[in-house]
Parts: structure tokens; C-alpha cells; sequence
């Protein structure tokens, strides 16, 4: 088989992932949607309930704010005090909702999976040689952990935040960032491209599921402090304090992988340029990154900080790991030039 023939193979399979991809974020969408009526209806009668079971005079407690169970005293479904997501019954449109986004995003990922086989093959190397490479394993690694956590944990109410993220990656890698195979600079060409690129691919993929959660904790968290009207489908996730600590574990996991991304880059420079650290700016905002989530985690840990404050620092982080991608390699000249672009 040809290099241009796996070359189309993989653009065949990076399309095709992206078309059911598409499918699969449409079916998550409609699950939320379809669960949204039913908590609509099942709120509605807690109310009159509470103040059955409450007694004259006693007032209700809200519905859906953590630390309340409502309904509770009837047999009635309410918010999982441990930050899980509400218990009780979903329509039967849901979960069917759920299953074929479930179902497609592993269709997906292994076509995915597939695309960057194909380009491996097709370059005779590691497929991390380009801004193109490093954006559809950073894709293939987002969408390895989510499916990989989900066989452990029930996280349809992530998917849409996962997935859509990983569309307009691949939407962007393979319309603006795409280039055609071609060889490694002889920087390049060494055993720590395979470690210390495919860590921070791995990495990122976790920073950015770690962002997610954290937006959408600040979101719940926000509706439930000022006690707004939440939109249905939000009564459905964790509490605001379970996409917190949800939001923790992920950069737990991330930061010593980051950790390790930069220690390894500074002994591969040290043996591809002769030093450790020659204040690139790929160098220099690796560190930045690593600093920012450095602060995060000690904030995080800190006494009297605000947790809310804290999640805005490790967004801060994904914003410079954004920086570090899309503006440092494509508009800062130095020695980690590798764009292809």
C-alpha cells in the first residue's frame, strides 16, 4: 500500500470520525433535552409536598440546591448528597438518547484512532511531527480518556461538553492546520518525541476535560448560590460541589503528567541544543502553564481560598495551554518552530 493511498485512508477516517462525532454530540444534546421535562415535571410538585410533610408554617427548602433533599421524606428522587448526579427515573427517550451517543462516540474514537494509525504508516514515524499531528492525537487521547472514564463512571451528562470540543480540534486540524507528510527536522528525530510529546498530548487531553468540569461547576455553582432558576437538564448533573471535586481529580491526574512533559523536554534539549534551557518561547510557556497549575493546586489546597476562585485560576491554566498551542507555534519563531504550517 502506498504513502497516498494511507494518506486518503486517514483523511477518510478523520472525516468520517468528525461525521459521527457530529451524530454522536446531536444524541447527547437530546438527551439532555429529553430529560429536561421530566425533572421540569418532577419539580414542580415538590413544593406542595414539602409543605405537607414540613407542617404549617414551616418553610421549603429549595428544590434542587445541595444540602436539601426535596422530596425526600416521600420516596421522592433527589440530589445525591455526595455530588453525583440526581437519582430517580429518566424517560425511556433519554436513555435511548444516551446509548446511541454513547455507542457513537466509541465509533468515533476508534475511527479516530484509525486516522492516526494511518498517518503513522503513512509518515514511516511518530505521528507528532506537525501542529496537524499533535491536534489529532490530542483528540484521539480526549476522546481514549472520556470513553475509558465512562466504562467506570456514568458521565452521559458530559459527553456534549467533551465531545464538541474535540469537533472544532479536528474541524481546525484538518482545514487550517492540515500538511502533508514530510520528514523531521533532526532535532527531531530522537526516541523523546514518542515520551515527551505523547505525555503532553495525554496531558492536554485531561487539562481539557479538567476545563470542562470546571465550567460547568462554576455554572451550577453559580445557579445555586443565588438560588436562579436552573435550566432542567442542570438539576440532572452533580452538585456543584461533585463537579468540583470532579474538576480536582482531573488536574490531580494532569499536573504531575505536565510535571513530567517539562522535565523531559529540558533533557531532550539539553541533548538535541546542548543546554536545558535556552528561554524558548515554547520553554518559557510550558513553565507559565506548569506554574498557573502549580497555583491552582495550591490554592485548591489552601485555607481560605474559595474554591469558585481556584477553578478560575486552573481555566486561566487551559487558556495558556490554548496560547501554547494555536498563537506560540504558529506566530513566535524559535527553536520548537514545528508547526508545519
Amino acid at each position: 500500500m502506498t504513502d497516498y493511498t494511507l494518506a486518503q485512508l486517514s483523511n477518510y477516517s478523520v472525516y468520517s470520525a468528525m461525521v459521527v462525532l457530529t451524530l454522536a454530540m446531536l444524541a447527547y444534546a437530546l438527551y439532555l433535552a429529553r430529560i429536561a421535562p421530566e425533572r421540569s415535571e418532577r419539580t414542580a410538585e415538590v413544593p406542595e409536598r414539602e409543605l405537607v410533610a414540613a407542617g404549617a408554617g414551616a418553610p421549603a427548602p429549595e428544590a434542587g440546591i445541595e444540602g436539601s433533599a426535596p422530596g425526600a421524606a416521600n420516596g421522592d428522587a433527589g440530589v445525591d448528597r455526595r455530588g453525583g448526579a440526581v437519582e430517580g427515573p429518566e424517560p425511556l427517550g433519554a436513555r435511548k438518547a444516551a446509548g446511541v451517543g454513547r455507542m457513537l462516540t466509541l465509533l468515533g474514537t476508534l475511527l479516530v484512532v484509525a486516522g492516526v494509525v494511518l498517518r503513522a504508516l503513512e509518515v514511516h514515524r511518530w505521528p507528532l511531527g506537525n501542529m496537524y499531528e499533535f491536534a489529532l492525537v490530542g483528540a484521539m487521547f480526549t476522546l481514549l480518556v472520556f470513553t475509558g472514564w465512562s466504562a467506570r463512571r456514568d458521565l452521559r451528562w458530559l459527553g456534549l461538553f467533551v465531545v464538541g470540543p474535540v469537533l472544532l480540534v479536528m474541524g481546525a486540524a484538518i482545514t487550517v492546520w492540515y500538511t502533508d507528510a514530510s520528514e523531521l527536522m533532526p532535532s527531531l528525530r530522537s526516541y523523546w518525541l514518542a515520551i515527551h510529546v505523547t505525555v503532553a498530548t495525554m496531558t492536554v487531553a485531561v487539562f481539557t476535560i479538567g476545563a470542562s468540569l470546571g465550567v460547568l461547576y462554576l455554572i451550577q455553582d453559580r445557579l445555586e448560590t443565588t438560588g436562579s432558576p436552573r435550566a432542567a437538564f442542570m438539576r440532572r448533573l452533580p452538585t456543584a460541589r461533585g463537579l468540583e471535586r470532579l474538576t480536582y481529580a482531573a488536574h490531580v491526574v494532569a499536573f504531575p503528567m505536565w510535571t513530567f512533559t517539562v522535565i523531559a523536554g529540558a533533557i531532550w534539549a539539553r541533548q538535541a541544543w546542548g543546554s536545558y534551557w535556552n528561554w524558548d518561547p515554547k520553554e518559557v510557556w510550558s513553565f507559565v502553564i506548569w506554574v498557573v497549575y502549580a497555583a491552582y493546586l495550591h490554592a485548591r489546597a489552601t485555607t481560605g481560598w474559595k474554591r469558585q476562585n481556584a477553578t478560575w485560576i486552573a481555566l486561566a491554566g487551559f487558556v495558556c495551554v490554548l496560547m501554547n498551542f494555536a498563537v506560540v507555534n504558529m506566530y513566535f519563531v524559535g527553536q520548537h518552530s514545528y508547526s508545519g504550517l
